[in-house]
This record gives structure tokens, C-alpha cells and sequence, in this order.
């Protein structure tokens, strides 16, 4: 009797909601010397955890990250000239590093 191998891994499907936790790719000087190192910084939702940033590159992207990291930038108090102090937004963000052979095409899913 043939005995049937089943896989553990299952298939990571890109829904609406996966969409909603990675926000946009962050541009910048730090992020384009993390892309050297194989790695992706994103915009997240703030209610993201790792898990989740983890499972939506995963499914968006085809790629299973190797770490995740989440730090909260906080809002900086800002004040303008006559018209008082106001803040800027609290934004959530997540450096996500990718495997060795990983390459990812931000313009083609997104």
C-alpha cells in the first residue's frame, strides 16, 4: 500500500487584507543601504506584528524573509511661523531581510 506524503508548508495566498499591512516601500538613504545587504524596509500598518509583515511579503512577493524588524517612529512636534505647533504623524516601519538568492521587484507587484 502506497503511503501519501503530505506537504506541511502551505501556500501563502495574496489577500485583500495582506495588502492592507504592508503600506509602501520606504525610499531612502538607510533603506538603499539595507537593498546592498538583501534586505527591504516597508511602511506598515500599525497594528502589524512580525508575523503578519512576514506572511504578506510572503505572499506578495514569492520570498520568505529570513528576519523581521518593527520599529515605531514617533511623531515629531513641529512649529511653524505665526501659526503655532503641530505634530507629525507616528509611523510604523519594517526592515525585513530577505535570503541571499532573494530578488524583489517592488514596481511589478505593488
Amino acid at each position: 500500500m502506497a503511503e501519501k506524503k503530505v506537504s506541511a508548508e502551505k501556500k501563502v495566498v495574496a489577500t485583500a487584507g495582506v495588502y492592507d499591512i504592508l503600506r509602501r516601500p520606504i525610499i531612502s538613504e538607510k533603506a538603499a543601504k539595507l537593498s546592498e545587504s538583501n534586505g527591504i524596509a516597508f511602511e506598515v500598518a500599525a497594528n502589524a506584528t512580525k508575523e503578519d509583515v512576514a506572511r504578506a511579503v510572503e505572499a506578495i512577493f514569492n520570498v520568505k524573509p529570513t528576519k523581521v524588524n518593527i520599529v515605531v517612529v514617533k511623531g515629531k512636534v513641529k512649529t511653524f511661523r505665526g501659526r503655532g505647533t503641530g505634530t507629525q504623524r507616528t509611523v510604523k516601519k519594517a526592515y525585513v531581510s530577505l535570503p541571499a538568492d532573494a530578488k524583489l521587484d517592488l514596481s511589478a507587484n505593488i
